[in-house]
């Protein structure tokens, strides 16, 4: 069931179904691991090239994003920007960097049916990006375009962290009254509410070498003590609720097994849903520190910080994604919620520095970050009505979004 006051370019996007499909399973068959250089350049420029046909009135930027030791050398993000100085300014954003990387196995295409595409970064998030395209193509159509300017800021490193490309989000939300963050919608649908701030600390416990056999021993074994500091670590999320505690990749000893280890160490995850978890967590794990190094013989150390903070809902997301659930209704789509989850994106830092936005916004996937990564490709289109139409709407001053204080529009 349509509604007549919907243009007909945002009608039309679903009979660009296959043409849409075509589209992404040639930028999937594109490796673009975060540590792939020159992978990242080709689907930079093929980025690039889809973006610059489509907007030819758009000025399209290259934007150093150098991470040195995190980052390949030369790695570059993308922004496309149209009509600056617009009364009404939004962000879409979105990476191109996938997990996958040149020597990873799963590298090819395949459609397990004539709607689902299971390929490398199929719907986290290169069909997000096509759900960028599509929409800015409905719109621009669309009559009244005029009154809306966006930026598109296509990134190469979310997956490692947003390491070389963190300061473009604490720019850009400085000239925007709302974002869009086109990562994939959950599996049933639904958008994201929230997410979890991360962090990655490293755990190095110096202990004392000595011979196994030794009596008495005044060795230190720094692998016991590193594994009684993780498994109260593990803990604290039943002290602090809303905190998640992950260990992982221990390392520790020595070849032989008759040598008291020295050395041990660990990755620790660790996710708050909060901004004011914050302190109260690293107040928790530094007093575990504090008791290891009360302790004769030993030494430990955490290294490492927070990553990301939370992202938290606001009043002025609260209002748009209402505007979302009704343009569904209008479309006759699907009904929809929207959820908190425990992975980040980059949508984290624009809530830290005061941006509304709205993330999830993407197509349909599921089994991200595996050989088994899949699109409903049809939910490009449709996920890109739902864009365009909102931005249509928001044009028109039918979607209130809050005016914020902004840079100064340049061209």
């Amino acid at each position: 069931m349509s509604v007549p006051s919907i243009p007909d370019s945002i009608l039309r996007l679903p009979s660009r179904t296959a043409e849409f499909g075509a589209l992404l399973a040639r930028w999937c068959a594109i490796n673009s691991g975060s540590g792939h250089g020159a992978g990242l350049e080709r689907m930079r420029l093929a980025l690039a090239d889809a973006f610059s046909q489509s907007f030819p009135a758009a000025k399209v930027e290259i934007l150093a994003s150098d991470a040195p030791g995190r980052n390949p050398e030369g790695a570059k993000s993308l922004r496309i920007r149209l009509r600056p100085a617009a009364p009404r300014q939004v962000l879409l954003c979105g990476h191109y960097d996938t997990v996958f990387e040149a020597d990873d196995p799963f590298q090819g295409c395949r459609w397990t049916d004539a709607d689902t595409l299971n390929a490398p970064g199929a719907s986290d998030m290169k069909g997000g990006i096509l759900t960028i395209l599509a929409a800015l193509e409905a719109f621009e159509a669309a009559p009244g375009a005029s009154g809306l300017g966006w930026e598109v800021l296509l990134t190469p490193d979310e997956e490692t962290g947003s390491h070389g490309t963190r300061a473009l989000f604490l720019e850009a939300r400085q000239r925007y009254d709302f974002g869009f963050v086109f990562e994939p919608a959950r599996p049933n649908g639904d958008l994201v509410h929230s997410r979890k701030g991360t962090g990655v600390f490293v755990a190095v416990c110096h202990g004392r070498a000595s011979h196994a056999a030794k009596i008495p021993n005044d060795g230190r074994n720094a692998i016991l003590a590193l594994a009684e500091f993780l498994l109260a670590a593990s803990r604290i999320p039943a002290e602090l609720p809303g905190v998640l505690v992950n260990v992982g990749n221990i390392r520790g000893g020595s070849a032989a097994s008759n040598v008291v280890p020295h050395l041990a160490q660990a990755e620790i995850d660790v996710r708050v849903t909060r901004l004011s978890d914050r302190e109260p967590l690293l107040a928790r794990l530094q007093a575990l520190v504090d008791g290891v190094n009360a302790r004769e013989g030993f030494r430990l150390e955490l290294k490492g910080g927070m990553n990301r903070p939370p992202k938290e809902c606001m009043a002025a997301e609260e209002h748009v994604f209402a505007a979302w659930q009704a343009a569904a209704a209008d479309l006759g789509q699907p009904a929809f919620t929207w959820v908190h989850t425990g992975g980040a994106s980059d949508g984290n830092f624009l809530s830290a520095g005061g941006l509304p936005n709205l993330d999830g916004v993407g197509p349909i996937g599921d089994q991200l970050h595996s050989d088994r990564e899949f699109c409903r490709v049809p939910t490009v289109a449709s996920r890109a009505q739902l864009a365009a139409l909102v931005l249509h709407r928001i044009a028109h001053g039918l979607v209130p979004i809050p005016s914020r204080p902004r840079l100064p529009a340049t061209t």
